[in-house]
C-alpha cells in the first residue's frame, strides 16, 4: 500500500499530499459533459488563494462557515480553507428548506456562507433578516446573479482575486494561520437529521476524522490509486469521512457528479475501485434493474432469473473465495459472462474492489442480491458521534443479519437494556452549545450510548435490531421491531416506503407508499390508465400487488421465532409519497416516525377500527413552492398471516 499521509489537520495532510503526490489527480467533477482534473499541488495552490480571500473579507479563528450546495470541488476546497483559518465549516443539506437552514445558521452562529448557486443565495436572502449574525455570502457559480446588488454578495472569483492580492501583501500569512491548528481543535460541526426534534450539532476535531480515516484505511488497504463518487451529501457524515477525512490520508481521488440526476451515468463513466452508499440508494438500484428485466424480451428474461437462481445460491461463496461444485462454478461463470458481468458494467460497478452499505439496515433480500453477482459490499454500522465507523464486516466474515465486529480501536458493549455503547478515538467532543445533551449521550469515561438496540452473538458480531426507543411488544408479548418488518417490505420495487405500527397493540400493520415509476411501468404493461399517484394507489390490481408483497414477508417473518407473532395483519397505501418537505422524512430519509404519528392519527385509527376506508385532506408542498391539499379515500385491505416455523439458516 502506499505511504499514508500523517499529518493532524486537513491543512497540514494537504501540504504532505501537494509533496508526495502533487502529479496525481486529487479530484474531479464533470462539468458540461466534461471531467475536469485538479491534482494535490493544483488543490494546494486552489486551497492558499481561497483561504486568504476569506481572511481579506474578514474571516477569522473561531468563526463558523456554513456550506451548501452539490458535491462540488470548490466546496470541498472552502472548507479546509476554512479550517486552515481556524474557522469551522458547518455544512448544511442543500435540499433543506429556508426554515431549516435558519435554525442550523443561528445556532452556529455563522457569520459566513460558501454557497453553490443562485438557489441556495435566495433562500439565505429569505432568512439573512432572521439570521443577524451572517455578514458575508460567496457564491460559486455567477449564473442568475447578475443583478444581485446586495454588498455582502460575493462571487468566488472576486474572493480568489482577493486571495491572490492578500497573498501578495501577507506571503506567509496562510502559512503561520494553518500552522496554529492542532489535531484536537474543532474541524467541522455537523448537524443530526433530527428525527425526534431539532438537531443537534456534532463537533467532530481533527483527530476524530483523521485517526479514523487512518485506521480505516489501513483496516481496507485503501490507497492513492483508488477513487470513489462523491455524491452523498456534504452535510452527512460519511461524505466527509470518505471524501475528505480518507482521501486526505491516503491521496486518492474523488469524483464529483456533474448533477444529482447524472449520477448512475457519471458512476458508470468512473467506474470508481470504492462506493459507499445507504442502503435506499441500492434499493433504487435493483427496482430499476428489476424494471428493465421486465421491460426486455423474454429470453433475456429467462436468462437473468435462471443464472440470478445460480447466483444465489453459489454467488457469496465464489465473492469469498469458499469450495464450489465445479458444475455449479462453471454455470456462475456463464452466468457472469451473459448476465452478471453485462450487468455490473452497465451499473458502473466492474471495478469496485470494496462497497460499503450503512446508515440504516438493509434488507437481507437486497443485500444478497449484489453479492451473488459479485459485487463485494459488506456493511458497517457508525454514527455521526462515532465519525462513522463502529462496527465492519471483516472480508471473510460478511453475513447477511449483522454489521460486524468492533473496528481496530473501538470498544463496544450492551447495557442491561440491551442497548449499543461503543467507546473510540472517533467519538465526538460535544454536541454544540447543548451541555445536556452531550451529558445524556456520552459518559464521564468516554462511553456513547447510540440508541440502538443490539445483540452480540458469539463471534462478536453485532446485529442491531432496531432503534431502542422503537423496538416494543404486542399485546401478546411478541416482539415488534418496525424497522425491520419495513426494511422486508422495502425489498419489492412497487413499495418504496413503509411505517409500521404494532406496539402495545392487538397486531401490527402498516402505511405503504408505492413506488410510482415501477409501479407505473407494472400498471402500463397491464393497460391499466391512471392520471395520478393518488388514483393509482388505490386501484383494486395495485393493492393485489401490494398484499402479495405484504403476505410474502409474514410468511419470511413466520420463520423468525421472536418476530413471528408481529406479522402485519392489515395495511393501507397512501395517496402520496412520505417526503422531506413535509416533514414526513429526515433529509437523509429516515422516518420522523412521532411525527408521522401524530399527521395520520386518523389512518391509524382507522387501521385498527375494523374499517374497511379512511377518508384523508393532506397539505403537500410541491417542488415550485406552493402548497396544496390532497383529498382521497383510502381502502384498508387485510393480509393473511403465516404459521410460525422453524427458522431457515441464513446465507452468508
Amino acid at each position: 500500500m502506499a505511504e499514508l499521509a500523517t499529518g493532524e489537520t486537513f491543512p497540514a495532510l494537504l501540504e504532505i499530499n501537494a509533496r508526495l503526490r502533487g502529479s496525481r489527480p486529487a479530484i474531479r467533477e464533470k462539468d458540461l459533459g466534461i471531467w475536469q482534473t485538479w491534482t494535490w499541488r493544483q488543490v494546494r495552490d486552489e486551497v492558499r488563494v481561497m483561504a486568504s480571500g476569506l481572511a481579506a473579507l474578514g474571516l477569522a479563528r473561531g468563526d463558523k462557515v456554513v456550506i451548501i450546495g452539490d458535491n462540488r470541488p470548490q466546496l470541498y476546497w472552502a472548507m479546509v480553507a476554512a479550517q486552515a483559518l481556524g474557522a469551522v465549516p458547518v455544512p448544511v443539506y442543500q435540499d433543506a428548506a429556508a426554515s431549516e437552514m435558519q435554525f442550523v445558521l443561528d445556532h452556529a452562529e455563522a457569520r459566513f456562507a460558501v454557497v453553490e448557486d443562485q438557489e441556495q443565495v435566495d433562500k439565505l436572502l429569505e432568512i439573512r433578516p432572521r439570521c443577524p449574525r451572517l455578514e458575508a455570502i460567496v457564491y460559486r457559480d455567477p449564473r442568475g446573479l447578475r443583478h444581485y446588488t446586495q454588498p455582502f454578495l460575493h462571487s468566488l472569483a472576486a474572493i480568489d482575486a482577493m486571495g491572490r492580492e492578500h497573498q501578495k501583501e501577507h506571503p506567509e500569512f496562510y502559512d503561520e494561520e494553518a500552522g496554529k491548528a492542532k489535531g484536537s481543535d474543532a474541524a467541522i460541526i455537523l448537524y443530526t437529521s433530527g428525527t425526534t426534534g431539532q438537531p443537534k450539532g456534532v463537533v467532530l476535531s481533527f483527530d476524530n476524522i483523521v485517526k479514523i480515516a487512518r485506521m480505516s484505511a489501513e483496516l481496507e488497504g485503501l490507497s492513492e490509486k483508488d477513487e470513489t463518487l462523491s455524491y452523498l451529501p456534504m452535510a452527512w457524515v460519511g461524505d466527509n469521512m470518505f471524501s475528505l477525512g480518507q482521501t486526505y490520508v491516503t491521496g486518492f481521488c474523488i469524483n464529483c457528479p456533474e448533477s444529482s440526476a447524472t449520477v448512475m451515468q457519471d458512476l458508470r463513466e468512473i467506474g470508481p475501485t470504492y462506493f459507499f452508499a445507504p442502503p435506499p440508494i441500492f434499493q433504487n438500484i435493483l427496482t430499476q434493474v428489476l424494471i428493465r428485466i421486465e421491460d426486455a424480451s423474454w429470453i433475456k428474461r429467462r436468462l437473468f432469473h435462471y443464472f440470478m437462481k445460480v447466483a444465489r445460491r453459489v454467488g457469496s461463496d465464489i465473492l469469498t473465495k469458499k469450495p464450489v461444485p465445479v458444475g455449479q462454478r462453471f454455470l456462475y461463470w456463464l452466468g457472469n459472462l451473459l448476465v452478471f458481468g453485462p450487468l455490473k458494467n452497465t451499473l458502473g460497478f466492474s471495478r469496485m474492489r470494496l462497497v460499503y452499505t450503512a446508515g440504516e439496515a438493509i434488507g437481507p433480500d437486497i443485500f444478497n442480491f449484489f453479492r451473488s453477482i459479485g459485487v463485494p459490499m459488506k456493511q458497517l454500522y457508525g454514527q455521526t458521534e462515532a465519525t462513522v465507523f463502529v462496527t465492519v464486516q471483516p472480508n471473510d466474515q460478511v453475513r447477511l443479519d449483522t454489521v460486524g465486529v468492533p473496528c481496530p480501536g473501538v470498544e463496544l458493549k450492551l447495557d442491561q437494556t440491551g442497548e449499543v455503547l461503543y467507546r473510540s478515538p472517533g467519538v465526538f467532543k460535544e454536541y454544540y452549545k447543548n451541555p445536556q445533551a452531550t451529558a445524556e449521550t456520552k459518559t464521564a469515561d468516554g462511553w456513547v450510548h447510540t440508541g440502538d438496540a443490539g445483540i452480540l452473538d458469539r463471534d462478536g458480531h453485532l446485529k442491531i435490531v432496531d432503534r431502542a426507543k422503537d423496538v416494543g411488544r404486542l399485546e401478546n408479548g411478541a416482539l415488534f421491531a418496525p424497522k425491520y418488518l419495513e426494511n422486508k417490505l422495502k425489498f419489492f420495487p412497487a413499495i418504496k416506503e413503509a411505517v409500521t405500527f404494532g406496539a402495545d397493540r392487538e397486531f401490527a400493520t402498516a402505511m405503504i407508499s408505492i413506488n410510482l415509476e415501477a409501479v407505473g411501468s407494472w400498471a402500463e404493461k397491464r393497460n391499466l390508465a391512471y392520471t395520478s399517484y393518488s388514483e393509482l394507489a388505490q386501484k383494486p390490481e395495485v393493492y393485489d400487488l401490494i398484499k402479495a408483497a405484504v403476505e410474502q414477508v409474514n410468511r419470511d417473518i413466520a420463520q423468525d421465532k421472536d418476530l413471528a407473532g408481529s406479522q402485519i395483519k392489515r395495511f393501507l397505501l397512501l395517496h402520496k409519497e412520505l417526503d422531506a418537505d413535509d416533514g414526513e422524512l429526515t433529509r437523509t430519509r429516515k422516518v420522523r416516525r412521532r411525527f408521522v404519528a401524530e399527521k395520520y392519527a386518523d389512518i391509524i385509527a382507522a387501521l385498527y377500527g375494523g374499517k374497511d376506508s379512511v377518508h384523508v385532506e393532506a397539505k403537500v408542498s410541491f417542488e415550485d413552492g406552493r402548497s396544496g391539499t390532497l383529498k382521497a379515500d383510502l381502502k384498508i385491505a387485510d393480509a393473511a398471516v403465516s404459521e410460525a416455523q422453524a427458522p431457515r439458516a441464513l446465507a452468508a
